[in-house]
């Protein structure tokens, strides 16, 4: 073999080697290749709504997944929510998570998202389309059965009430106002004077506390279905001096609602898991990403948490999600 030939031979197999080298570098890169999900939802400031992103971010961390976390300044920005989707279908994200400020309204760019081959997996609030990969979030009709089972064990069946829930047209406002409906519904003897929307806005649920107790001094007890109605609600009792006469049934567990049902001006919480809630809905659109099958529903659960168990640890876990 002569030298020159040899020559060419290493040549050639040195140019072999590379090009699979090459080969399995580009194999491994795309095996390795990030998807992108953007969670949008009903408001990015909310202390709610930073555990969401909580459980969305660990689920990122785990699984290598590029996230993006979105959403309006205020729940009643349904046109910003909808806009919000839309810049996710342009920039072809591989996944949207999404918590729907609207049962209605969401569903047109929902699906068109899905049509556009985009999973989308729906969280905490769901919408009026069975198109969706899956749902994830409360049983909300059982987590207001649970918000009338309260009021009876701390008010009794003989009450005069109110009820202050959030967004009209939001599916989980709708799906707790009934489920509370049906049970109080059990109890002639409790009175619903009037239910009213705080648009998720604090003050005003601070305010509109205010006139239903101006206007109805004989009132008992109001119903808080939401984490903003509950602490305006509180707000404004503790404002008025009427801790402990006026009981407060609400809704989740920010910091400032502990706080007040620590100081007795709420008296029991329906408390979700919305840590769970952000961490499964990016994890399913993962799975569903790699057309793995996946649930149509999946309950994160709610507990009923007053000053005589919030101390337990497993409640504790809920209450204070940020801590080890």
């Amino acid at each position: 073999m002569s030298r020159i030939y040899r020559i060419a031979l290493l040549v050639l197999t040195i140019i072999i080697v590379l090009s699979l080298f090459g080969c399995a570098k580009n194999d491994l890169s795309n095996s390795e290749e990030k998807y992108s999900i953007k969670v949008i939802v009903k408001n990015r400031s909310h202390a709610f709504w930073s555990v969401v992103q909580m459980g969305a971010e660990t689920a990122a961390r785990e699984f290598n997944i590029d996230l993006v976390f979105d959403g309006p300044e205020n729940e009643e920005d349904i046109d910003g929510q909808i806009q919000l989707v839309e810049d996710a279908i342009a920039i072809d994200s591989d996944a949207i998570v999404l918590a729907a400020s609207d049962y209605v309204r969401l569903v047109p760019v929902a699906e068109k998202a899905i049509a556009s081959g985009i999973p989308v997996i729906v969280i905490d609030s769901t919408i009026e389309s069975d198109k969706m990969d899956s749902f994830v979030g409360t049983d909300n009709m059982d987590a207001g059965k649970k918000v009338g089972e309260s009021l009876i064990d701390k008010v009794g069946t003989e009450c005069t009430i109110a009820v202050i829930s959030f967004v009209k047209g939001a599916a989980s406002a709708t799906q707790r106002e009934t489920g509370f409906a049906e049970t109080v519904s059990d109890y002639p003897g409790v009175e619903v004077i009037e239910t009213v929307y705080c648009n998720s806005d604090e003050l005003l649920a601070q305010q509109l506390t205010k006139d239903i107790v101006q206007d109805n001094p004989q009132i008992d007890a109001i119903v808080c279905l939401n984490a903003y109605s509950t602490a305006g609600a509180a707000r404004g009792i503790d404002e008025l001096g009427l801790a402990g006469e006026i009981i407060i049934i609400g809704f989740d567990s920010t910091p400032l609602e502990i706080t007040f049902l620590e100081k007795g001006v709420i008296q029991s919480l329906i408390v979700q898991n919305p840590f769970n809630m952000g961490y499964l809905g990016v994890k399913y659109a993962l799975d569903s990403i790699n057309n793995k099958k996946i649930p149509k529903n999946v309950n994160t659960g709610s507990e009923v948490i007053d000053i005589d168990n919030m101390y337990l640890p497993e409640n504790q876990k809920l209450l204070f999600p940020f801590t080890e």
